[in-house]
């Protein structure tokens, strides 16, 4: 990340200020009430690579919204962020625009490209919505959730089968790993690893493996304003670990030739033993190997209260500083959250909304129906620990 990208302020201050405010910001202030009838209204989006049925949803959505016309777009991953940065530079950006938790929208909004949804979205809404607290900067909020994205290591049941291992009781220990690991690679396959040829491997790594020795969310912020040193061996023993796989030839051969997916794809397709996958791949994965897909936090080595806690990020959309009618956009964002929209977001996706009041008896998937209580009741403050580690150290 350009370190000049933020000139007014320092990137310290940044991280400490918005870390400080983000576990006291309130969600004050009202919603302004129906908005005018506007004519056109601009939406980018992401989403269908990791969640399919979104596209469907979103054409759907703005088909039935009467209040105003919704063009929507959706972006190609390598773009999401630097495509709406640069229309919002030249002060075009779309009303509405998908975000991504953490670094990657609050960098907009330091730069001053997303408006605060305090004044324009009901607070109830907000709230219902789990925008997650790396949402809130300066006593504001910039995102309401969209969908939940659980994080996980994920494996192949059969491969496990043939190994000798139990596919019902996956590695909880680094040990158990390391055992697994040459189990898996005697019978046959490779063992463990996915794709970091897009880098986002390695960063989904670094948001389930650093927090092992951490106590706290704050200890975190310490690390990464400079207050803790990156250099304590503890807070780079992950990167021992992964080295320690990859001198025991557990990593996959083709790992740097492969992006994120087609990484994962390796253990739907029986060609790897363990991988890194998110929730919102479940009910396909596990419908495309007839439920031999198996899914567990990452196994433990670390000492700190954080170790086997597991992960969960929240997806979300904003109203951009070139919006036309900010009010307008703001209608929309809360009828997305609409109980007729929850239970369509379901309905096309397969996949549940973040929104607390989604009702989830509509569930038969016993896999998903298991995931509702660690995402609704345990949503954690290490989103994307990875994402605020790129920035803070590069």
């Amino acid at each position: 990340m350009n370190k000049n990208a933020l000139p007014m302020f320092t990137r310290r201050s940044l991280m400490l200020t918005s870390a400080m405010l983000a576990g006291g910001a309130a969600l004050g202030g009202l919603s302004k009430g129906a908005a005018a009838q506007v004519k056109d209204m601009d939406m980018w989006y992401w989403g269908e690579q990791e969640l399919p049925g979104l596209q469907k949803y979103v054409n759907d959505s703005v088909a039935n919204y009467k209040a105003a016309s919704v063009k929507p777009m959706l972006q190609d991953t390598a773009v999401v962020i630097s495509q709406f940065q640069t229309a919002a530079a030249a002060g075009n950006a779309p009303d509405v625009q998908y975000l991504w938790n953490g670094i990657y929208h609050m960098e907009s909004v330091w730069l001053g490209y997303l408006r605060g949804l305090n004044s324009l979205i009901k607070p109830e809404v907000i709230a219902a919505s789990n925008p997650t607290l790396l949402s809130h900067f300066g006593g504001d909020v910039y995102r309401t959730g969209w969908y939940p994205l659980p994080m996980f290591w994920c494996y192949n049941k059969t491969l496990f089968e043939k190994a000798g291992l139990d596919p019902e009781a996956p590695p909880k220990t680094w040990d158990e790993l390391l055992v697994a690991c040459d189990k898996l690679k005697s019978s046959g396959v490779e063992a463990l690893g996915g794709g970091v040829q897009d880098g986002y491997w390695s960063e989904w790594y670094i948001t389930h493996s650093l927090p092992q020795q951490l106590d706290s969310f704050g200890e975190a912020v310490e690390l990464f304003i400079g207050d803790r040193d990156f250099r304590e061996p503890k807070y780079h023993e992950h990167w021992v670990k992964l080295e320690e796989l990859k001198k025991k030839d557990f990593l996959n051969k083709d790992m740097s030739s492969l992006e994120l997916y087609p990484g994962i794809d390796l253990v739907v397709a029986g060609k790897l033993g363990i991988g890194q996958s998110i929730g919102t791949r479940l009910p396909a994965d596990s419908k495309a190997t007839g439920g031999k897909i198996g899914y567990m936090t990452m196994p433990v080595f670390g000492k700190g209260k954080l170790a086997g806690v597991p992960v969960v990020d929240v997806q979300g959309l904003g109203i951009s500083k070139d919006a036309q009618d900010p009010a307008a956009a703001a209608a929309f964002l809360e009828f997305l959250q609409s109980p007729d929209q929850l239970k369509a977001f379901w309905e096309a996706t397969s996949w549940l909304p973040s929104n607390t009041t989604f009702d989830a008896s509509v569930i038969q998937d016993a896999s998903v129906r298991g995931l509702v209580t660690p995402i609704f009741k345990k949503l954690l403050l290490l989103c994307c620990l990875g994402d605020c580690i790129a920035v803070v150290v590069t």
